[in-house]
């Protein structure tokens, strides 16, 4: 059983920054892409950022220029670090590969005020 731990989050100005971690562990399988979601109040998950095994990396236009996501396979943990953050960025983070194929973690809130 693959577990998805997500941790960073908080609450913060518009224009700060978070970095979010995702701790993968347990039994996994090959995997193609890796990716951060978002799920805000009263709206469908959405995915973020991707980062395949070859390193080329995949955002959201919202937010092309301002997330990074990375990773650190002897860790098994993967990034986002978020700048100049947005109210509407406001949302439960989660990480699970693109297509999603794992259980989902409980996701780390980021919320975002003006």
């Amino acid at each position: 059983q693959v577990q998805l731990v997500e941790s960073g989050g908080g609450l913060v100005q518009a224009g700060g920054s978070l970095r979010l971690s995702c701790v993968v562990s347990g039994r996994t399988i090959r995997i193609n892409a890796i990716g951060w979601y978002r799920q805000a109040p009263g709206k469908q998950r959405e995915l973020v950022a991707k980062i395949s095994n070859n390193g080329y990396t995949d955002y959201l236009d919202s937010v092309q220029g301002r997330f990074t996501i990375s990773r650190d396979g002897a860790a098994n943990t993967v990034y986002l670090q978020m700048n100049n953050l947005k109210p509407e960025d406001t949302a439960v983070y989660y990480c699970n590969p693109d297509p999603v194929a794992w259980p989902w973690g409980q996701g780390t809130q980021v919320t975002v005020f003006s």
